[in-house]
C-alpha cells in the first residue's frame, strides 16, 4: 500500500504596502510555476452570490529567484470587505496563503488627497487560522477619527475629513444601536470646524445604557450622514489593540460607565454600561 503523499508546504506571501494606498505581494514559490495568478476572494456576509466582483485576479510575474510578485495598485477598485488570498500555479486549484514578511510602514504615515471623492484601504492581515487576508475599506466621503480625548466626564473627538467639505451648520450624531436610546435615539452635536478638520465633545451624563454610533454631517442637516471611523494606519483590527478609559458619570438613568471603542469595522462607537447604584 502507497502511503499518502505528504500535504504541500503552505505558499507564503510577503506584502509591502505603499504611501498611495497599494499593495505588492511577494510569493515564495519554486520551480516552474507556470501560468500563475494571485485570487482574492470576498468572502461570507461582504460577498454577493455568484459575483464575478467578489473575485479579483492579479498576474504573479517572476521577480527573483524563487519568487512570484503580484501588484494590487490603489487605483484597482477593492469593495470594502474581507478578501481572502490565494495563488494559483501551474493551472492548479488555488492555495491558501499565509502571511510572510509583512512591511505597512509606508500605510501609518499615508495622508490620502480625497481628490477622488473617496478613501481606500487595504491592510493585509493573518486570521486566527494562520492565514492571509486583506481588510478592505471603500469609504465616500470618509470622516477619520484623529484623536480621541476624555475630558470633564465626556469624549472630545478631533478629525478630518476627505471627500467632501466642512460648512458652517456641520454637526455630529450619536445614534442608539439597538432600541431607542431611553427615548432618545438620535442625539445631534455641535461641531468646530476648519477647513478639512472637525472637533466636537460628547458628554456622557445624557445618554441612556447600550452601544452609540458616531455619526458626522459635514454640510448640515440637509447633507450626507458619514460614519467616523478610523483607517489610516495599519492595524487591520483596532478593537483589541485600541483600548481607552471609561468615565463613571450620573445620569437620568442612574450611575453608568461609559467610554469609546472601535468595532470589528474600525468605526466609532461608545459603549454606556449601567452600574449598580
Amino acid at each position: 500500500m502507497t502511503p499518502p503523499a505528504p500535504p504541500a508546504a503552505p505558499l507564503r506571501a510577503d506584502c509591502i504596502g505603499d504611501s498611495a494606498g497599494g499593495l505588492t505581494f511577494d510569493v515564495a514559490a519554486r520551480g516552474n510555476a507556470g501560468a500563475a495568478l494571485l485570487i482574492l476572494r470576498r468572502r461570507g456576509a461582504d460577498a454577493v452570490a455568484d459575483s464575478s466582483a467578489d473575485t479579483v485576479s492579479l498576474p504573479l510575474a517572476p521577480a527573483a529567484e524563487g519568487r512570484l510578485r503580484a501588484a494590487l495598485p490603489s487605483s484597482v477598485s477593492l469593495p470594502e470587505g474581507r478578501w481572502d488570498a490565494y495563488a494559483r500555479l501551474s493551472g492548479g486549484e488555488p492555495r491558501r496563503l499565509v502571511p510572510g514578511v509583512t512591511d505597512l510602514r509606508s500605510l501609518a504615515e499615508r495622508t490620502p488627497s480625497g481628490l477622488l471623492g473617496h478613501v481606500a484601504v487595504r491592510i493585509p492581515y493573518a486570521t486566527r487560522q494562520g492565514n492571509l487576508t486583506v481588510r478592505s475599506w471603500l469609504r465616500a466621503p470618509h470622516a477619520e477619527a484623529v484623536d480621541l480625548r476624555l475630558e470633564s466626564g465626556g469624549l472630545t473627538v478631533r478629525g478630518r475629513v476627505y471627500g467632501t467639505q466642512l460648512v458652517p451648520g456641520a454637526d455630529a450624531e450619536l445614534r442608539a444601536r439597538s432600541g431607542d436610546g431611553g427615548g432618545g435615539g438620535v442625539r445631534r452635536l455641535d461641531v468646530a470646524a476648519e477647513r478639512t478638520e472637525f472637533a466636537f465633545t460628547v458628554p456622557y451624563d445624557g445618554l441612556a445604557p447600550g452601544d452609540w454610533d458616531l455619526w458626522l454631517r459635514p454640510a448640515g442637516a440637509l447633507g450626507p450622514v458619514v460614519r467616523l471611523a478610523r483607517l489610516l494606519d495599519d492595524v487591520a483590527d483596532k478593537n483589541p489593540v485600541l483600548t481607552f478609559p471609561r468615565a463613571r458619570v450620573l445620569t437620568p438613568h442612574g450611575p453608568v460607565e461609559a467610554g469609546p471603542y472601535y468595532t470589528r469595522d474600525n468605526d466609532l462607537s461608545l459603549a454606556v454600561t449601567p452600574l449598580d447604584a
